[in-house]
């Protein structure tokens, strides 16, 4: 579409456990509709499965075009981790060809994080995770949230939550972030090994347009993962208040491009 359109962005808050059957199946089906201009095969996973038990944990923001069809959505998971708390897994967002170029990957973003931080989270900073091979999601995860590890712009060690949400996931939430059965868990590097080999997630090195802006953040997560082999990074990090404010800081700055973070505003907890 040419042009800027005026969407309504909603927010849904475990819409599983509100909506009847026949909406909770419409829900999915316009959700499936956007991310089948997305993929070649559609992943059966996630907020995409026809199946309203499925979206019990999720966090879900929908864009919507003036004529009400959804456009673009992103969809989170809701995960407990033992001696952490409640993990918010960033996991599958879409944008429907027609709706590109009209900049809702962060009006989506900017909505997950305000709505979800006023209505279900207050003023404490929480935990997230992050499982990709994409390098611009890899990058913005870096860029745009607290303590991420690894990230080009944290030169800490893991903590032992970090190591937690990490191994939580792997052992119990395999199904849920799309996860090869068969990968192997690198504690080392945080990379699952053969996470998406052969699924519609995989990606070439040779198609640059996942890449992202920074060369840092190209040649750090290709450093530590072999995206043709099907790897991909779990990225743990925070997320609160100080979050969002640093975000808008930024995007103020260079609503255009990401800016780089120092690197201790990006070590809170």
């Amino acid at each position: 579409m040419s042009g800027k359109k005026k969407y309504r962005i909603d927010f849904l808050y475990r819409p599983g456990t509100t909506m009847s059957d026949t909406q909770a199946l419409k829900l999915v089906k316009e959700l499936r509709y956007v991310a089948g201009g997305c993929f070649d095969v559609l992943p059966e996973y996630q907020c995409l499965l026809p199946d309203r038990e499925a979206l019990f944990d999720k966090v879900i923001v929908v864009a919507r075009r003036p004529d009400g069809r959804a456009g673009a959505f992103t969809s989170t998971v809701l995960i407990p981790v033992e001696g952490v708390g409640e993990v918010m897994h960033m996991g599958l967002t879409c944008v429907h060809p027609e709706d590109r170029g009209q900049g809702l990957t962060h009006k989506l973003s900017f909505k997950l994080m305000t709505q979800y931080i006023l209505k279900h989270r207050g003023v404490r900073e929480f935990w997230i995770s992050n499982v990709a091979c994409v390098l611009s999601s890899l990058g913005s995860i870096a860029l745009n949230f607290g303590n991420v590890y690894p990230s080009p712009y944290n030169p800490n060690p893991p903590s032992d939550q970090h190591l937690q949400i990490a191994r939580t996931i792997d052992r119990y939430y395999r199904k849920d972030v799309a996860i090869n059965d068969d990968a192997v868990f690198d504690p080392k590097h945080f990379v699952f090994r053969g996470s998406v080999r052969g699924g519609p997630f995989h990606k070439s090195t040779r198609d640059k347009s996942f890449y992202h802006r920074y060369d840092e953040v190209n040649d750090f997560y290709n450093g530590i993962m072999d995206i043709d082999n099907g790897d991909e990074v779990i990225q743990v990090g925070t997320m609160g208040p100080r979050t969002v404010l640093s975000y808008i800081a930024r995007r103020r700055k260079s609503p255009r491009a990401y800016s780089r973070p120092n690197t201790a505003s990006n070590l809170h907890v």
